[in-house]
């Protein structure tokens, strides 16, 4: 489809959103309430593989527990929606106000001193509203502030996410570009803060890896570790917490400066605890539709 024909079948669709991104806080909530009954109670999207992934994680819970979790899910996942939606019309003093970074020396100090640094992070909360971190910290214009992406096979949809993810002038770096991008961030010595979701699952060719994630043998993601150690990378992990409904809280935590010292998969082990202590802490705030464990050994 050429690019013309796709603005005319998808400009409805913009104007929609951006005419929602403009409403209020508390009318987008009551639109994600009434969402929620369409997507849990009518479509039913993807029910059955957030019912299994939570089975499968909580074995010691009730089918009751577990539906009341399964609810609470669809609930925030509703508000990702309305929310991600709201960054087409969000000002910074509101960003700042109802996602509060904590810690955020840990990468005021790695930009003063021009290291590369990888964020260590997953679908958890509202991921997107993570790279506001630029709200947060003082960088130079020859700093690199971003997040790695996976670009969408849909022209339109690809374009209109990179839009919503650049909203506080950050980089998106696609996956397969990720480890040219951080050498040469690294040759110019230029200081850089760059975002991986590593908690989905890898492609069959990518396994290399498996430890016990939410009581399941599941394989990981090693690429984060491969470019720390490969390149000397400082790592931090971004403890994401929902205090209530619109507000969240990111808490900074380092992991270490020198990963070379560390053993092969030995930072990837220390990402799946910090990960799932996340996870365990609220779990209902983490992305459960993803076919997490759909590969076994």
């Amino acid at each position: 489809m050429n690019r013309y024909l796709e603005n005319i079948l998808y400009s409805p669709l913009y104007l929609f959103i951006w005419l929602h991104s403009l409403l209020p806080f508390w009318v987008l909530y009551i639109l994600s309430d009434i969402l929620f009954l369409l997507v849990y109670y009518v479509v039913g999207y993807r029910r059955k593989v957030v019912f299994g992934n939570m089975r499968n994680s909580f074995p010691d819970r009730s089918e009751k527990e577990i539906r009341r979790m399964e609810r609470a899910f669809y609930r925030h996942f509703c508000d990702y929606i309305v929310e991600t939606i709201k960054l087409l019309h969000i000002s910074d003093a509101t960003t700042k106000r109802r996602f509060v970074m904590e810690n955020i020396d840990v990468l005021q100090q790695a930009i003063d001193e021009r290291r590369q640094v990888i964020l260590m992070l997953g679908h958890y909360g509202n991921w997107e509203y993570i790279p506001s971190i630029t709200l947060w910290v003082d960088y130079p214009q020859e700093a690199v502030m971003g997040e790695l992406y996976r670009p969408l096979k849909n022209r339109w949809f690809n374009n209109f996410f990179l839009k919503l993810r650049s909203r506080y002038k950050t980089v998106n770096i696609p996956k397969n570009d990720v480890l040219r991008e951080f050498i040469k961030f690294r040759r110019d010595k230029r200081p850089a803060v760059i975002g991986f979701m590593a908690d989905q699952t890898p492609s069959p060719a990518n396994i290399h890896y498996w430890s016990n994630f939410l009581n399941q043998d599941t394989p990981m993601l090693t690429g984060i570790e491969r470019i720390a150690q490969k390149l000397d990378c400082t790592l931090v992990y971004a403890d994401v917490i929902k205090q209530k409904r619109g507000h969240y809280k990111i808490v900074f935590e380092e992991i270490t400066k020198t990963p070379k010292e560390y053993k092969e998969f030995e930072l990837t082990e220390i990402y799946t605890r910090l990960m799932e202590k996340t996870i365990l802490r609220a779990p209902e705030f983490w992305l459960w539709t993803h076919k997490r464990w759909k590969h076994k050994r």
